[in-house]
């Protein structure tokens, strides 16, 4: 059964890369007053390619929610039917429009709100930033309860490095927000962080283990305690390719992580 879709209105795009050809897009839905999704959702866009045929394709959401808007954030994809179609809507007249329906998914932050570690690649930091700005509403209540949030944002180049300012800003007002940019190929003028984001979130857990006097691994949870009664007081959000997803679940299991601490999305 085809998914009832609704019209969002384009009311903005930007290139925030010209080198990846990464594009920001504000989008309305008239139809609504507001558009009701959690933070990690994705809405699912779809169109009709050159042959007439149906093409669906899903985007996390880049932004927390405010009245009836949404952000997507998007590479432009050599040969890719809907990232081209997206990358030249303005190519079409004014309030160029997208049919879409959600949101969907479940990759939402986990309530209470605990200390959190957040690791993207890419345009895995879409729903990083919908985190961060519910999290963090620019005039608006702190919903981070003071836990300490960490996000390790990896990419390759430093033209690769999606709202940096926007990201810079917060770990500046906010003491409990730790931003770490880290590059895998960067330049010698970069004076940020380099290698993997598993590095990067090993050290992390290290360093917070031993502010709290813990051992690692941790010990294995009790496997009598009923999975929806499990706790903890610490998760890692994991967004991006396959691989990078593989590697990071790794690393936490080998600190002692249940796999209930390790909520990921992977998109390829």
């Amino acid at each position: 059964m085809a998914r009832e879709t609704v019209t969002a209105r384009l009311e903005q795009k930007i290139c925030i890369s010209e080198v990846a050809q990464c594009y920001h897009f504000d989008f309305a839905i008239d139809s609504m007053e507001h558009f009701h999704f959690a933070p990690g959702q994705f809405v699912s866009a779809v169109a009709a390619d050159q042959n007439g045929k149906q093409q669906t394709r899903a985007y996390s959401i880049a932004s927390a929610p405010r009245a009836n808007h949404f952000d997507l954030c998007v590479n432009r994809v050599e040969n890719g039917f809907f990232s081209n179609h997206l990358a030249d809507l303005t190519d079409l007249p004014p309030g160029a429009t997208i049919q879409i329906h959600g949101p969907h998914g479940h990759f939402v932050l986990h309530e209470p709100i605990t200390d959190s570690i957040l690791i993207a690649t890419g345009t895995g930091v879409a729903p990083m930033r919908g985190y961060a700005q519910w999290l963090f509403p620019e005039g608006g209540p702190d919903r981070s309860q003071g836990k300490d949030i960490w996000l390790v944002y990896g990419t390759r180049h430093e033209t690769d490095i999606y709202y940096h300012e926007e990201f810079e800003a917060l770990d500046a007002k906010h003491p409990n927000f730790h931003y770490l940019p880290t590059l895998s190929r960067s330049l010698d003028s970069w004076t940020g962080l380099r290698g993997y984001v598993q590095d990067h979130v090993s050290r992390i857990i290290q360093e917070r283990a031993a502010k709290l006097g813990r051992k690692l691994p941790e010990a294995p949870v009790d496997p009598s305690i009923p999975p929806n009664e499990l706790n903890f007081d610490i998760y890692a959000y994991i967004c991006g390719l396959n691989f990078m997803v593989s590697s990071v679940r790794e690393t936490l299991t080998n600190f002692g992580w249940h796999r209930k601490q390790i909520v990921f999305e992977r998109y390829d």
